[in-house]
């Protein structure tokens, strides 16, 4: 591979994963900043901070209102997300949640949408601990996937697994399998975790620039030295 070439695959190693960020970060500050109601900071407000009634000024000022309604919705929302989550570990918490669980279940359409919503956020935020073992299961003859046992048992005795799609691990399969064609894997949640997200690419121990496919480099004069030697030795003889 040309030099060129390892230095612009190099480059992109580095600047994907950034730039991936960064678009990700502006689509959610665009996201919020249109639902976030002009009344929590009328622009009007930051006359005293920014003074002037030029078209410039104006903007600076309603650009400027607008950041502080985004930073006011976020922190609304992570306090909101931290009192949820504290309620949900109260009795209290339960019974709201079995109430909300029973409304939703109730409306014909309103409960997919519910159900597939609320295993997908377990499945991404939930602890690791509800998938408590990652497993293999031969799926079928010589193929093997993975999948994490889910400590639930039915009532012939088969384990319930959960077995992940890739990279999109909020999707998958309930299997319930035998205990005797489960293989138990020497590694932790997260390691498995990483495999399956990173389609198979990923390793949990080696992030970065040694992370995925190693790429060799040869430069073209190196390559071609040793047909070089063996000309020479020829023309000698």
């Amino acid at each position: 591979m040309a030099s060129w070439k390892r230095d612009f695959a190099s480059g992109l190693v580095v600047l994907g994963p950034i730039l991936v960020t960064l678009y990700a970060i502006y689509w959610l500050y665009g996201l919020v900043a249109g639902l976030t109601p002009g009344l929590i900071l009328d622009a009007d407000a930051l006359r005293p901070l920014i003074a002037g009634s030029s078209d410039q000024v104006v903007q600076t000022r309603e650009q400027l209102a607008q950041f502080l309604r985004v930073i006011v919705a976020l922190t609304v929302f992570v306090i909101l997300t931290f009192s949820v989550g504290y309620l949900m570990r109260t009795t209290v918490g339960g019974l709201v949640e079995r109430l909300v669980d029973n409304i939703a279940n109730r409306v014909p359409v309103i409960r997919v949408v519910y159900n597939a919503s609320k295993m997908a956020a377990e499945t991404a935020f939930g602890e690791q601990d509800s998938l408590q073992k990652p497993v293999k299961i031969e799926t079928w003859e010589g193929l093997r996937m993975t999948a994490f046992k889910t400590g639930k048992v039915t009532d012939d005795g088969r384990e319930v697994l959960f077995l992940p799609t890739s990279p999109n691990i909020t999707t998958g399969y309930v299997v319930e399998v035998e205990s005797d064609e489960i293989t138990e894997l020497d590694e932790d949640v997260e390691d498995a975790l990483t495999r399956v997200l990173s389609a198979g690419f990923g390793d949990a121990n080696h992030r970065g620039m040694d992370a995925g496919i190693s790429i060799d480099v040869i430069d073209d004069a190196k390559a071609k030295e040793p047909d070089r030697a063996g000309t020479d030795r020829a023309d000698d003889d």
